[in-house]
């Protein structure tokens, strides 16, 4: 298999904080579809009838099956639908589509700031005594949008670290031809 069309990346500007929001909010609905997949086969596969049997086992296969449609959907052309919708695209500083194993380590590297922010809310929590402040943990995938504010580019921090950028691709929508 060849490597996919490089793209002249200086020519793309930097997705806006917006855009990646907004693909961002429409790619948890479909994530939904994700989750709810394995978890059906996990439960069909090991004959549990409960989410808390084999919680770790399910978390992992859960977790799995999120990483193989992000690097599969990168791989193969650099957008997942909702990247798609938002004319949004993932490549290297170079405009070639990052390797599998850069869209490997990009997508492990998501994690830890969300994981972060979900200890911070827990440790808030248990030291007010305010457990209603658990409910703040469905802020967590938003923290990676902090990074934004002080990178010059406003690239998330595992892009920046990994060389990698999400860039505004032109639109495919066809126009009339105008008399």
């Amino acid at each position: 298999m060849t490597d996919p069309k490089p793209y002249d990346a200086s020519a793309m500007p930097d997705a806006t904080r917006w855009r990646r929001f907004s693909s961002m909010m429409y790619e948890g609905v479909l994530l939904f579809a994700v989750v709810y997949l394995a978890s059906y086969l996990f439960d069909t596969l090991t004959q549990s009838r409960s989410g808390m049997t084999l919680r770790p086992a399910r978390q992992l296969v859960v977790f799995l099956a999120i990483g193989v449609y992000f690097v599969m959907s990168w791989r193969y052309s650099g957008q997942t639908l909702p990247m798609k919708t938002w004319n949004l695209r993932l490549v290297e500083n170079n405009g070639q589509v990052p390797r599998p194993r850069r869209l490997v380590l990009r997508y492990l590297l998501l994690w830890p700031v969300p994981l972060l922010a979900g200890l911070l809310i827990k440790a808030l929590s248990w030291s007010t005594g305010l457990g209603a402040l658990d409910l703040l943990i469905v802020l967590t995938p938003f923290s990676i949008f902090i990074w934004t504010w002080f990178d010059r580019d406003q690239r998330f921090l595992h892009d920046r670290v990994l060389g990698t950028r999400l860039v505004v691709t032109p639109s495919k929508r066809k126009t009339p031809d105008k008399p």
